[in-house]
């Protein structure tokens, strides 16, 4: 329901901000530090992410979202729960297939477990991106372009804020919006039926919490 859906978003953010008080300010990472990436994720915050997650976006930004809206005709019942057919057969990341069919066709509120992105192959598939080149990600049933990031910030931002919330979060300019669509209590979804997240805005905008395993598809 609505309410229960509001409460979840609220008490998500509440933890969020609990979680920044124990963390101290980002710094960038160093590629040839001794320090994994893994542990530099787990062990720094984003000052920057404690800020924003602190009040609701301002009415004005939200307005100056490219965001697109959808209707619940795009989850209705199809051949493979909300979507025609399952999720590829090997997906990106080394995430977990089942898991991922789950997730993608036959789910409209739950996700994967926080930080399950970071026992995959992601972190390490992004930091192997050539410099300023944003990493696609692809829907794991149709294999359309759906997220593109980071963008308009740096690796490390992209990869703190994901950390602080629990799963990839991504920004109104890393949207593939030909793809995408947001329902009514902030679903966000594929123009194919695939479950990929919800919204979740902060002060600075829309923030889009999404599956990994709803995003590890092959391009098709």
């Amino acid at each position: 329901t609505t309410t229960t859906t509001t409460t979840m978003m609220a008490t998500m953010r509440t933890a969020t901000i609990l979680l920044l008080t124990a963390l101290p300010a980002v710094t960038s990472y160093q590629p040839n530090s001794a320090v994994p990436r893994r542990t530099f994720i787990s062990t720094t915050g984003a000052a920057a992410a404690a800020a924003a997650t602190s009040t609701a976006a301002p009415s004005s930004a939200l307005a100056a979202s490219p965001l697109v809206k959808g209707d619940e005709s795009l989850m209705k019942a199809k051949a493979h729960g909300t979507t025609e057919l399952p999720v590829q057969e090997k997906l990106r990341f080394a995430v977990d297939r089942k898991t991922a069919d789950r997730i993608c066709s036959y789910n409209r509120m739950f996700a994967e477990r926080a930080g399950y992105y970071l026992s995959t192959s992601f972190v390490d598939e992004l930091d192997a991106q050539p410099s300023k080149t944003p990493l696609t990600f692809y829907d794991s049933v149709s294999g359309k372009p759906l997220f593109k990031a980071p963008v308009g910030r740096s690796v490390d931002d992209f990869l703190q804020e994901s950390y602080v919330h629990g799963w990839p979060s991504f920004r109104d300019n890393e949207v593939v919006w030909d793809n995408v669509r947001i329902l009514k209590d902030g679903e966000t979804v594929s123009v194919d039926g695939t479950h990929l997240g919800h919204n979740l805005p902060d002060r600075t905008g829309n923030r889009y919490c999404i599956n990994l395993v709803s995003v590890a598809g092959n391009p098709v």
